[in-house]
């Protein structure tokens, strides 16, 4: 065990009167000691921003701490028998030393024994990696690193500490990996082969779905997380379409980087440089991964050539599988199965210099345009009738940019219609639709309601 005093970047912070350092103050005076640990630690040594404060008390008993707590503020315990307690009003979690035993095959399914006098090394040992297992001590400054963490830190590996342990919560497999994706570290091979044994079938989608958000939002490298479970032979459940992507052979001429999976693995990390600028990361992130699942039961070689025609549409029962095995959200939903069958427009219309009227429909058609425009930014190194082609984002938005301008002039709405005398009945929405159209083709409102009265004398109104 490797015990060293940290350097004095962190001294401000240690010295500004944090709630914390009372705590840590109370607890010493009472023969404790007051650590920061797990990934706090982690992240103020790689020099990332984290608002999740945990610490742990060691070296008193519950009873003393929940005293030393009250007179402090409101206590708030999530659970004695977890030995987690908060002070109402601040943002910190604060626990008790613990040991852990697996009880069943969830990823909740623990037994908790409570011991702050276990020491320093015992209660790090049920972290999952050496480089959460690092602890700060809230008064000195001082690291405590029982497990060599600071070093994988350094060196950027993501190591398990306990074989008998690790194996015990399966949420860890897919913890390995988001952390992968996330600093852009290596997996240890011993930590790799472990994981094959694990079952993550028993996983809460809710909790899948957590681990997968953090990977592809937060991810420097989202690729990483598919990669090692990949690496792991852990894709075929929660991540079955994306294993199917897995040696799905593509033309060669339009998509030279090798198979549907690298292909999409190569779009999402490109979709990751633009996370800040579309509607949801999230939703944005899931649509460059599920675009292509079409291609699992589109591709056929005809000719010679390896075609997947119609598979932005033939692919939606696929993204819809794979979006109910993973969330509720109906958002979620919404939002991926409109924007998938429209992935393909955004490059063929600005190869096409299709006119304005075109793409004014597809964007229309898109519950988020602009996504779709950063999208096909992301979707790039095409070969389009064999000439190279990667996008024309400035043609793109250009014509967003017309779309917004018509969409924001005066329109035939449906006061409109009930003013010049037509009744709602089931023939409306034909009629405001038609009326839409004319919209989109930048038709005036005088001559747009001319017309769509017209139309709507045809119909027998």
């Amino acid at each position: 065990m490797c015990i060293y005093k940290m350097t004095c970047r962190y001294n401000i912070d240690i010295m500004s009167g944090l709630i914390e350092k009372r705590i840590a103050e109370r607890v010493k005076e009472a023969g404790g000691r007051t650590f920061y640990v797990g990934g706090y630690v982690r992240d103020r040594l790689l020099g990332i921003e984290n608002k999740d404060i945990d610490i742990e008390v060691h070296g008193v008993v519950p009873e003393k701490l929940y005293d030393i707590l009250s007179s402090l503020g409101e206590v708030l315990i999530y659970g004695n028998s977890f030995g987690v307690y908060a002070l109402k009003g601040y943002d910190i979690d604060i626990a008790m030393p613990r040991k852990e035993k697996a009880i069943g095959r969830g990823h909740r399914d623990f037994e908790i024994d409570i011991d702050p006098f276990i020491g320093h090394k015992e209660a790090a040992r049920r972290r999952d990696f050496t480089i959460n297992s690092l602890m700060e001590d809230v008064l000195s400054g001082e690291i405590v690193d029982s497990f060599n963490g600071e070093d994988d830190l350094k060196k950027g590996i993501i190591r398990h500490i306990d074989d008998r342990s690790f194996v015990e919560d399966p949420l860890r497999v897919l913890r390995a990996c988001q952390f992968a994706s996330r600093f852009g570290f290596e997996i240890a091979p011993e930590t790799i082969e472990l994981c094959r044994s694990i079952d993550i079938t028993v996983l809460s989608r809710e909790r899948v779905e957590e681990e997968l958000k953090k990977a592809i939002v937060r991810g420097d490298k989202p690729s990483l997380f598919f990669e090692y479970l990949k690496k792991m032979d852990q894709l075929s459940y929660w991540f079955k379409e994306v294993k199917d992507l897995i040696g799905l052979k593509q033309d060669p001429i339009y998509h030279p980087e090798g198979d549907v999976f690298i292909h999409t693995m190569e779009v999402i990390d490109n979709g990751s440089r633009y996370r800040d600028k579309v509607s949801d990361p999230y939703l944005f992130m899931l649509l460059c991964l599920c675009h292509d699942f079409g291609k699992i039961v589109t591709s056929e070689t005809i000719n010679g050539r390896i075609h997947a025609y119609g598979h932005e549409k033939e692919g939606l029962p696929l993204v819809a599988e794979f979006l109910n095995r993973i969330t509720s959200n109906a958002a979620v939903h919404r939002y991926v199965l409109n924007m998938v069958p429209l992935h393909m427009k955004p490059n063929a219309v600005a190869h096409a210099k299709s006119a304005v009227k075109v793409t004014n429909r597809m964007f229309d058609e898109a519950i988020e345009p602009l996504d779709l425009i950063y999208f096909s930014m992301s979707d790039t190194c095409r070969i389009m009738e064999g000439e190279e082609f990667d996008g024309d984002s400035d043609f793109l938005f250009e014509r967003m940019k017309i779309y917004e301008e018509y969409m924001a002039r005066p329109y035939v709405s449906g006061q409109d219609l009930i003013d010049n005398g037509l009744e709602p009945d089931e023939s409306f929405s034909e009629i405001l639709e038609y009326a839409h159209k004319l919209r989109l083709a930048g038709i005036g409102k005088p001559d747009a309601l001319k017309q769509t009265l017209s139309y709507a004398r045809k119909l027998g109104k």
